[in-house]
C-alpha cells in the first residue's frame, strides 16, 4: 500500500516524498529525469530518496500510456499526488507541444490510472497562472479563472476540468492546487531565486523583469508540502449546497472535486525579494532592469480562506527565513 508521487525527483515532489517517508508512508516515485533543467540536480534529489527503505522509483515518461497503466496496475496506490508536469511560463512560448504531451496527455494517463485502481484521493498541481487576465486581488477560487494568458496556464486549467469529469464519471475524489510562486532549497534553476543567486555569486548582473515592480505571492516549499499532505488525508467531497443555476467554480455538486489556492497570502515586490537575497548573500546585486515579458502578470496574491477552512492550512514562513534556507542550501550544494 503506497502513495504514488509523480515528479518525485522534481523540486516540490522531492520535498513531498521526503515528508511522506518521514511519517512512515511507503512512496512510489515516478520521474523520467528529463533534461528541461540539469538532470544532475534531479539525480541528486533522487539519490537521497532512494536511501529510504520505504521508497521505490519508476523512471517513466508520464506521456507513456502503457508504462503508466502498468505502474498503476502493479502499485495500486492508495493515493496519488501528480506533480509531474512541464513547468515554466516562458518556455511554453518556445515549446508548446511539450506542454501538451506532459500536462494534458500525461495527466490523462494519470486519470486513467485512477479510474482503474480507484485511489482514495487524487491531488494534483494546478497553478496560480490560471487566473490570467483576472485582476481581482487577492485571487479567490470562487472567482472566474477562464482567461489564461499562456499555454502553460491553459494546460493546467484543462487539468482542472479533466479531473472534474473523471471524478464525476468514476467517483474518485480529486483536489487541484493552484500553487503560488514556490521557492526554497533544491529549487529549480529556471526560477528567479536560483538565477539571481547564481549570477550574484558570479559577479554578473541579474535580469529584473517588470523593472522590479512586479509583486508575487512567494510561498516556501515546506508550507506547500504541508498543504498537499493535509489534502491527501482529507479527500474532496461533493458540495451539497452547490447550485447549478449559480455554479461555484471551486466545488461541485456532481463530483467529489475541488480546487484550492496554496500560497503565502502576501504580496511581495520583486525588489524587496532581491533586497533580502542581497542581505543573505552579503552581495549587492547589479540590476539589469527590463520590461515585462509576454505571459507575465503584474501581481499575484492568494486568498487561502477556503484552504484554511478545508485543511487547516496555515503558511508560516516569511521570505527572510525561506530565502536564507535557500542560500544555505545553495552554498552547501555548490560549495559556493
Amino acid at each position: 500500500m503506497a502513495i504514488l508521487v509523480t515528479g518525485s525527483a522534481g523540486f516540490i515532489g522531492f520535498h513531498l516524498a521526503r515528508k511522506l517517508l518521514a511519517r512512515g508512508e511507503a512512496v512510489v516515485g515516478l520521474d523520467d529525469l528529463n533534461a528541461y533543467y540539469d538532470p544532475a540536480l534531479k539525480a541528486a534529489r533522487l539519490a537521497i530518496l532512494e536511501r529510504e527503505a520505504g521508497y521505490r522509483h519508476a523512471r517513466i515518461d508520464l506521456a507513456d500510456r502503457d508504462a503508466v497503466a502498468a505502474l498503476f496496475a502493479e502499485a495500486k496506490p492508495t493515493a496519488v499526488v501528480n506533480l509531474a508536469a512541464q513547468a515554466g511560463v516562458r518556455y511554453s512560448l518556445e515549446s508548446p507541444r511539450t506542454y501538451v504531451d506532459s500536462n494534458v496527455i500525461g495527466f490523462l494517463n494519470i486519470l486513467e490510472g485512477c479510474r482503474a485502481v480507484q485511489p482514495k484521493h487524487l491531488v494534483y498541481a494546478s497553478t496560480s497562472s490560471v487566473y490570467g487576465a483576472n485582476g481581482n486581488l487577492p485571487f479567490n477560487v470562487h472567482d472566474s479563472a477562464t482567461h489564461p494568458i499562456t499555454l502553460y496556464a491553459a494546460t493546467k486549467l484543462a487539468n482542472e476540468g479533466m479531473a472534474h469529469s473523471y471524478s464525476h464519471l468514476f467517483g474518485f475524489p480529486s483536489t487541484g492546487f493552484r500553487f503560488f510562486t514556490v521557492y526554497g532549497p533544491w529549487g529549480r534553476p529556471d526560477m528567479a531565486l536560483f538565477k539571481f543567486t547564481e549570477a550574484m555569486l558570479a559577479g554578473r548582473p541579474i535580469d529584473v523583469y517588470g523593472e522590479g515592480r512586479m509583486q508575487r505571492d512567494f510561498t516556501y516549499v515546506a508550507d506547500i508540502v504541508d498543504g498537499v499532505i493535509a489534502a491527501v488525508d482529507r479527500p474532496a467531497q461533493v458540495n451539497p449546497n452547490w447550485d447549478p443555476m449559480h455554479p461555484d467554480p471551486a466545488t461541485s455538486g456532481v463530483a467529489p472535486w475541488r480546487v484550492l489556492n496554496l500560497g503565502n497570502s502576501q504580496r511581495v515586490e520583486l525588489m524587496r525579494y532581491i533586497e533580502v537575497l542581497e542581505q543573505k548573500l552579503g552581495i549587492k546585486a547589479k540590476l539589469n532592469l527590463l520590461p515585462m515579458q509576454p505571459g507575465d502578470v503584474a501581481r499575484t496574491e492568494a486568498d487561502v480562506t477556503e484552504t484554511k477552512a478545508a485543511l487547516g492550512y496555515a503558511p508560516s514562513t516569511p521570505i527572510e527565513t525561506g530565502i536564507g534556507a535557500f542560500v544555505d542550501w545553495y552554498r552547501d550544494y555548490y560549495a559556493a
